[in-house]
């Protein structure tokens, strides 16, 4: 727990993408609501299509608290979060996205139940604002990740989240190119709790994430932070060899029995089918796992940057 007798710096973390029309204003708000600790706003633009580098440039020249970050090249949200994590110097970190879904004066209920001692404090929305396809692949992760990483059912695991420093010099550590913020998290702590907050609807633009964003994310988190998935296909294959040895013993006793009868084409062909599916899908998986390996041994950068300002 720190010191209240000294005033605690918070860093804001914002994953910048095509956030020209709220950023500027977000960070105001912010400043605002979080007048009485010392702030450094760390911005990270993932290759925006708007003017939101030139609008975050502009703000970071002139503001000393602000440290402004341009990638080269579109990364990810994770990977840009990351990137700010990198560079924060304070003696927490939060989270927030571009787009004033997650209200700045929710910042210090985080803030305050971090001080209570946890590790990490993750908000819990009352009522989310998303799509319900957006809805549907936030359950479907959320599942997955109670499965593959162990996390604590009742645990939601969204971006808006505050993190103590000692963590954060935990999770950067890890230099993979496929990073999952939640999952390094929970390879870290388990200190970890949860505040209720409200959920706006986005004021600018559409979500950035679709289906394509969403399945990748779950396939990072299936392939990079788990074995459960070889020991399912492992225990697949054995339940599989299993049955086959039966229904050979089974097709042997039949043609000794039943010399005469006529062999089922279709059933083998079925059959034939089936495991080839199988071994196709367990191929690819291993696919997967070995070429995330190979492009992670051969230093795939996490983030390159184009500029820092100042």
């Amino acid at each position: 727990m720190w010191d209240r007798s000294t005033t605690m710096k918070i860093s804001i973390c914002i994953p910048v993408y095509n956030g020209a029309a709220t950023i500027e204003r977000l960070v105001d708000t912010v400043e605002r609501e979080l007048s009485g600790y010392a702030l450094e706003f760390v911005l990270v633009n993932d290759a925006s299509r708007d003017d939101s580098e030139a609008v975050c440039e502009r703000m970071a020249l002139a503001r000393d608290n602000l440290r402004f970050i341009s990638l080269r090249k579109n990364f990810g949200e994770h990977n840009a979060v990351m990137c700010a994590l990198n560079h924060v110097t304070g003696d927490c970190a939060v989270i927030i996205d571009d787009d004033f879904q997650n209200p700045p004066e929710e910042i210090m209920r985080l803030v305050q139940e971090l001080e209570k001692g946890f590790d990490v404090v993750y908000s819990r929305f009352e009522e989310k604002q998303h799509s319900t396809f957006r809805n549907l692949g936030s359950k479907f992760n959320d599942l997955t990740a109670t499965w593959l990483l162990e996390k604590p059912k009742n645990l939601y695991l969204s971006s808006f989240k505050a993190i103590r420093r000692e963590v954060v010099d935990e999770i950067v550590k890890y230099q993979g190119p496929f990073p999952y913020v939640d999952g390094l998290i929970l390879r870290v702590t388990t200190s970890i709790s949860s505040v209720l907050v409200r959920h706006n609807d986005r004021e600018e633009g559409k979500s950035n994430y679709t289906l394509k964003k969403l399945i990748s994310l779950w396939l990072n988190m299936f392939i990079n932070f788990s074995i459960k998935p070889l020991r399912v296909f492992t225990m697949l294959g054995l339940g599989i060899s299993i049955i086959s040895g039966f229904l050979i013993i089974y097709f042997i006793l039949e043609k000794l029995l039943y010399p005469e009868s006529s062999q089922g084409w279709a059933s083998i062909m079925v059959a034939i089918t089936f495991f080839s599916g199988i071994q196709l899908m367990f191929l690819g998986l291993i696919s997967e796992y070995l070429g995330k390996h190979y492009l992670t041994t051969n230093k795939a950068p996490q983030w390159t940057i184009k500029k820092i300002v100042p």
